[in-house]
């Protein structure tokens, strides 16, 4: 928020401190209609720490309106109906208009930050259109798996240009509240290479707010699992109460994998990571698999469902676990391939790119 300058002659004069005289705190609103809106309420998600704070806005006759203190500029989320909408303001007037069939088109005016998240939206739309078709042709593609992996491709190289498009607009608009929100969002499986030489860019305002404060700690704690660290020593349970040492696989490439019963992309990608297992386990290759399940029943049984012969380890305290503290993990699948001396060598490696990369260092 700009800083604002009063009169010398009222400075002097003393008036900002006189009896019965108080400046007024700075509010923000919230004020919108939306077509076809018949849900009795709204809910706003207002940042606080590590989670947000739930504030219903009643609706009535699709109209709304919000009252409240926004501390600093920041992203909100506007949740209506089952979609969430990114809001970027402070204490300024907003105002939302739209239909309930379109919301990814809502007209949201009175904030400067929201106008930057629309050109980034502007800049991606491309993007999104072809992301889309390809999309149409997956479902249609059904069991044509030739076919689908050539969409994958597509999609792979999509990725690669919104990524490209998103470091760009980082870089162009250091002093936006919407780069450190694109930013932390990068940061949950980002490269900290990457993340700290984007982080650099922001402006001095932007490095001291709060979630620009977060971000700084997130990639320092990112850091510690970066190409060339060494991976320190760690133990945890198996499934049969042992406990089971990092150390003990010392001089092995070992592919730690973080994972969970209950995450979809995880067990989806548990048949890849089972043939490259299979491929390279006489090749001084293991698994190691680090499930971030809170209940042992559970983790058991996606163990024996997905039939994972390796090593599995869990302290079943989810997120909030030592390992996935100390190493920052708060997205899953993840994992690290380290080499025989412990030192991470790739991140992240997923289906062909695990192949390659195994068959790169084992050759």
């Amino acid at each position: 928020m700009p800083t604002r300058y009063l009169p010398l002659a009222i400075l002097s004069a003393g008036l900002l401190f006189a009896p019965g005289c108080k400046q007024d705190t700075p509010h923000a609103s919230i004020t919108g209609t939306i077509d076809g809106l018949y849900d009795p309420a709204i809910f706003l998600n207002i940042p606080a720490g590590d989670t947000y704070n739930t504030e219903p806005i009643p609706v009535k006759d699709g109209a709304f309106s919000w009252s409240g203190d926004i501390q600093e500029v920041q992203r909100l989320m506007l949740r209506i109906g089952d979609k969430t909408i990114p809001l970027y303001m402070d204490n300024s007037a907003v105002e939302i208009h739209g239909h309930i069939d379109s919301l990814d088109q809502l007209r949201i005016t009175g904030s400067a930050p929201q106008a930057d998240f629309d050109e980034y939206q502007r800049s991606l739309a491309d993007i999104k259109k072809e992301g889309q078709a390809l999309t149409d042709q997956w479902v249609k593609a059904k069991d044509n798996d030739s076919l689908k992996e050539l969409i994958r491709t597509k999609f792979d190289s999509l990725d690669e240009v919104k990524d490209e498009r998103t470091n760009q607009f980082i870089a162009t608009h250091p002093g936006s509240v919407v780069s450190v929100s694109l930013l932390s969002d990068m940061a949950l499986v980002g490269d900290p290479t990457l993340l700290d030489s984007l982080f650099r860019k922001l402006s001095p305002a932007m490095v001291s707010t709060t979630p620009g404060k977060a971000l700084q700690e997130r990639i320092a704690v990112l850091k510690k699992s970066a190409v060339g660290q060494t991976l320190m020593d760690f133990k945890q349970t198996d499934v049969n109460g042992d406990t089971v040492r990092l150390a003990d696989l010392k001089g092995k490439y070992v592919l730690i994998d973080f994972w969970a019963s209950w995450c979809k992309p995880c067990r989806a990608e548990n048949p890849n990571l089972l043939k490259a297992y299979n491929q390279f386990k006489h090749k001084n290759f293991t698994v190691l698999g680090v499930s971030l399940d809170e209940k042992k029943e559970s983790w058991q049984q996606a163990i024996a469902e997905d039939r994972m012969p390796w090593v599995q380890v869990s302290d079943l305290q989810g997120f909030q676990g030592k390992l996935a503290q100390e190493y920052g993990i708060k997205a899953i699948p993840c994992n690290f391939l380290i080499d025989p001396k412990g030192v991470i060598v790739a991140r992240y490696l997923r289906g062909e790119a695990l192949e390659e990369k195994l068959m790169e260092v084992l050759r």
